[in-house]
């Protein structure tokens, strides 16, 4: 009635004209399809945002999760009363273990479980069987042969663990675990002779040095030293090393045997000099003799091992001789001691780059602070050998000075004359004089010939250096050296030589005049003058024109000098020729007494001769502009 009632409120409140809602689907009974659709929630507005006043952390929500969990479901424990039962739970398990190995037969961990399932129900023989079958099975796995032993171990069947780790050992030899375990178990028995035994067998096999140093351990627990150092002679020889000698000499040294220490010590020095880790037995050698009280052999022992270890490698070396001479030393010591880290420090800077010269430079006076004449060669010989890469001067440029610092020193402080020639000749040979040369060198090994009394050698190297590389420095100074021995004859030669080699070279021609000139030789002086004016190219023309002039005019030949003056404002009407001629004249006198009485020239032709220089004067283009300085000129040219 109810629902009568509800439906026809529900047809009077209207719906589908063509199909009244109280019409139902044939296949849903008397439910309406509004009935059985699915209304989900329509989406809630959030309309306060602001944080609730207790908040929840995740740490709650993990909490109550944990609280409302339901308790773990167990298997109900079973309980054995009497062997069947006891027969058929082993026989499940054993299936149930079969099973699994069937599945997984490679893994090892699933027979260890299956043969202590069988070590817990006291059945030895079929445990034992596991672990034969596993061995069949994984024979190489060293954790498994270690279960089996201890298993052994465990239920004391000592013979058993025995045969197991023979035939561990024998099969894995290298495992180190294994003769461990097995020498463990032969001292628990109190079988000293049997882990000794064992031992040796394991040594056979030269084992690293873990197992030697168990081995000597083992002996000294049962007092046996001389076994012990046996041993020990065994070790060193095997793993001849710097911890292996300095631990047996640390042996010795704890039993008071400080000869046998220092012949162990000795030993290693001498076998193992050369070996990358020296420097750890040389410090722990000097350590020893320091500690007992021997400071002289300690000291020896730091100053023959700075000479052996390479520097790369002396760091630490280098830090304990320092301590030791702040410790025993005295001044000089102590001075000796800080020049070596100096030193070791300068042999990181060359290591790392040896083509910084500027280390090397330092390095070098260094040592010859020092004054060790081999170790000062031995430097100089080591930088000179650090050749630059390229021939190209300006890497060469402060190489060089390696050579030159060398040869000073050989000849002022080794005073070596015969080693200062072999630096010059090397050094001359190995510079590339095809490419460039260095003047400075070909004059410092002249000089030193001279220097030795030996001009003839000079004067070769001299001209070597003209005939290799000729420069104007060496021609200038193999000029000097000839001048003041006074062979003219061969300064005639050398300049026109350097003529020959530089024709456009102003200076050399000027000093070949001069020369000439000092010589009182005035006509092959102005000879040489006008050989050098006639020369197409010239460096500095002005300079030389101008001696000539001076010559000239010193020489009191003012013809001559208005000729050239003539002939030089014919190559060039520049404006201090000008002035430098107006000076001349007016200087000169042409209307003086001894002028007109020598040239005796008509007065009108004068007068002409000088309007046209004056004109001449005017029309230059230098002058249009400066009519001060044109009055001037004309002015000397009048009177």
């Amino acid at each position: 009635m109810a629902l009568t009632t509800r439906g026809g409120a529900g047809g009077a409140g209207g719906g589908d004209p063509a199909k009244p809602p109280s019409a139902s689907d044939p296949s849903l009974g008397f439910l309406t399809k509004r009935d059985t659709e699915v209304k989900l929630p329509r989406a809630t507005r959030v309309k306060n945002k602001t944080p609730a006043p207790i908040q929840i952390t995740a740490e709650q929500i993990l909490r109550e999760a944990r609280e409302r969990q339901e308790p773990e479901i167990r298997p109900p424990k079973q309980k054995i009363t009497d062997t069947h039962e006891l027969s058929e739970y082993r026989l499940r398990k054993r299936k149930e273990f079969e099973d699994v190995i069937r599945r997984v037969r490679w893994s090892v961990s699933a027979w260890v479980k299956y043969a202590r399932w069988e070590e817990q129900q006291r059945d030895f023989a079929r445990a034992r069987s596991v672990y034969e079958r596993a061995l069949d099975v994984a024979h190489r796995d060293h954790t498994l042969w270690l279960k089996y032993a201890e298993f052994e171990m465990r239920n004391r069947f000592v013979n058993h663990a025995r045969n197991v780790w023979d035939r561990a050992v024998s099969l894995l030899p290298r495992v180190d675990q294994l003769w461990y375990k097995y020498i463990h178990m032969e001292e628990l028995l109190g079988a000293v002779a049997n882990a000794r035994q064992v031992f040796e067998r394991w040594m056979a096999w030269r084992p690293d040095t873990a197992g030697w140093n168990s081995y000597i351990k083992f002996e000294l627990r049962y007092g046996e030293v001389e076994r012990a150092r046996a041993i020990y002679e065994r070790f060193v020889a095997e793993h001849p090393r710097p911890d292996t000698f300095i631990r047996f000499a640390k042996f010795e040294m704890k039993r008071g045997e400080v000869e046998r220490a220092r012949r162990v010590y000795e030993r290693a020095a001498d076998l193992l000099a050369d070996d990358e880790d020296a420097e750890v037995l040389f410090v722990a050698f000097a350590e020893f003799e320091e500690r007992c009280r021997e400071v002289e052999r300690a000291r020896a022992i730091y100053k023959y091992a700075l000479d052996r270890v390479p520097k790369g490698r002396a760091e630490e070396l280098y830090r304990k001789f320092l301590a030791f001479e702040k410790q025993f030393g005295d001044r000089e010591g102590i001075e000796d001691a800080i020049v070596g880290k100096r030193r070791f420090q300068y042999e990181d800077e060359v290591r790392k780059n040896p083509l910084n010269y500027d280390s090397w430079f330092d390095y070098i006076r260094l040592e010859e602070s020092v004054g060790n004449e081999d170790r000062i060669r031995e430097v100089y010989e080591r930088a000179i050998s650090n050749v630059p890469p390229a021939e190209e001067k300006r890497y060469w440029q402060r190489y060089i000075y390696l050579w030159i610092n060398y040869a000073l020193y050989e000849e002022l402080d080794a005073q070596d004359i015969e080693r200062t020639r072999e630096v010059y000749k090397e050094c001359l040979r190995l510079i590339p004089h095809k490419k460039f040369t260095f003047a400075k060198i070909w004059l410092m090994a002249a000089q030193f010939e001279i220097r030795q009394r030996n001009l003839k050698s000079a004067r070769q190297i001299l001209g070597n250096a003209i005939g290799v590389a000729p420069k104007g420095k060496i021609f200038k100074k193999y000029i000097e050296i000839e001048l003041y021995l006074g062979n003219f004859d061969r300064c005639r030669t050398l300049y026109e030589k350097y003529i020959e080699w530089s024709p456009a070279n102003c200076y050399a021609w000027r000093k070949y005049a001069e020369l000439e000139k000092n010589l009182s030789e005035t006509d092959r002086a102005r000879s040489i003058y006008e050989l050098a004016i006639a020369q197409p190219a010239l460096d500095t023309p002005e300079v030389l024109w101008k001696e000539y002039l001076q010559f000239e005019i010193d020489e009191s030949e003012f013809g001559r000098a208005r000729d050239l003056y003539e002939r030089l404002l014919d190559r060039t009407k520049h404006l201090k020729v000008w002035i430098s001629y107006a000076e001349f004249e007016a200087s000169a006198g042409l209307g003086s007494e001894e002028s007109e009485s020598e040239e005796k020239k008509d007065e009108v032709g004068y007068q002409e001769q000088q309007m046209e220089r004056v004109n001449k004067c005017r029309g230059n283009d230098q002058l249009k502009n400066n009519s001060t300085l044109s009055n001037r000129i004309c002015f000397c040219f009048y009177y």
